[in-house]
C-alpha cells in the first residue's frame, strides 16, 4: 500500500464509516420509539466534516 492509500483510509473512510454507524443506530433507536435525534444529527455533522476534509485535500477549498 501507498501511503496515499492509507493516508486516505485513516483519515477518510474509518471517519466515514463511524458516521454512517452513527446515523444508522440513530434510525434504529428511532424505529423503536426511543430518542436518536443525537445520534443522527451527530452523525451527520461528522460525514459533513469528513466531506470537508475530503475536498480540502484534494484542494477543492
Amino acid at each position: 500500500m501507498s501511503g496515499g492509500t492509507e493516508m486516505f483510509f485513516v483519515m477518510l473512510a474509518l471517519p466515514a464509516l463511524f458516521g454512517l454507524t452513527l446515523v444508522g443506530e440513530g434510525i434504529y433507536q428511532m424505529a423503536h420509539y426511543d430518542r436518536g435525534w443525537f445520534n443522527v444529527g451527530l452523525g451527520g455533522v461528522f460525514l459533513v466534516v469528513v466531506a470537508f476534509g475530503y475536498f480540502f485535500l484534494r484542494g477543492v477549498v
